[in-house]
């Protein structure tokens, strides 16, 4: 690939299944409007439980802190069209970010119905696992609603484990064991 072709860090084409190609890139300011736009297609409950936000919808308060992450401590990505900032509609986001004071990240994952079950929760939970061993953290965690079935077997299915203890009523937290000297 020559190198004016090459896409910049933590960007990647992903074609849906139906053909239609989307693009995995860094969440940027520009994608505000587009993802306040994009949240009434979502309803209350998915918001929590794919997204764990304990609101029933995503402030535009909320959208901005989003947008506005710190790169040392997080990464938050979006599935888009190939179109330029703040004119893509946005098909899904994941964010990690570094627990203070810990060598563990969290994660969450919000994909639209529109799109789920093609294969864009699993590229994006990778993407945030290699984000995570590049920060030579020890663990990557997600909280998530023992409703979410697909969640919780793709996480399984990429060697996450549940902890005994649930961090509240309706959640499982899954971790996975980044650090290569104790891993099972």
């Amino acid at each position: 690939m020559s190198k004016r072709n090459r896409l910049p860090p933590w960007h990647e084409y992903f074609s849906l299944p139906n053909g239609r190609q989307l693009l995995i890139r860094p969440l940027r300011a520009e994608d505000n409007a587009p993802l306040i736009g994009a949240l009434p297609l979502l309803g209350p409950l998915e918001i929590r439980q794919r997204f764990l936000y304990p609101a029933n919808e995503l402030t535009a308060d909320a959208v901005q802190r989003l947008v506005q992450f710190h790169p040392k401590t997080e990464i938050v990505l979006t599935v888009a069209e190939s179109l330029p900032p703040g004119e893509a509609v946005i098909a899904a986001v994941a964010r990690a970010g570094i627990v203070p004071n810990t060598r563990k990240a969290q994660y969450a994952i919000l994909v639209s119905d529109f799109v789920a079950g093609m294969g864009l929760g699993r590229n994006l939970l990778l993407k945030l696992s290699k984000w995570a061993r590049r920060r030579y953290l020890d663990s990557l965690y997600g909280e998530i609603s023992e409703a979410n079935l697909p969640m919780l077997q793709l996480a399984a299915s990429l060697g996450f484990k549940p902890d005994p203890q649930p961090p509240a009523p309706g959640l499982i937290r899954v971790e996975l064991n980044l650090d290569p000297e104790n891993r099972c």
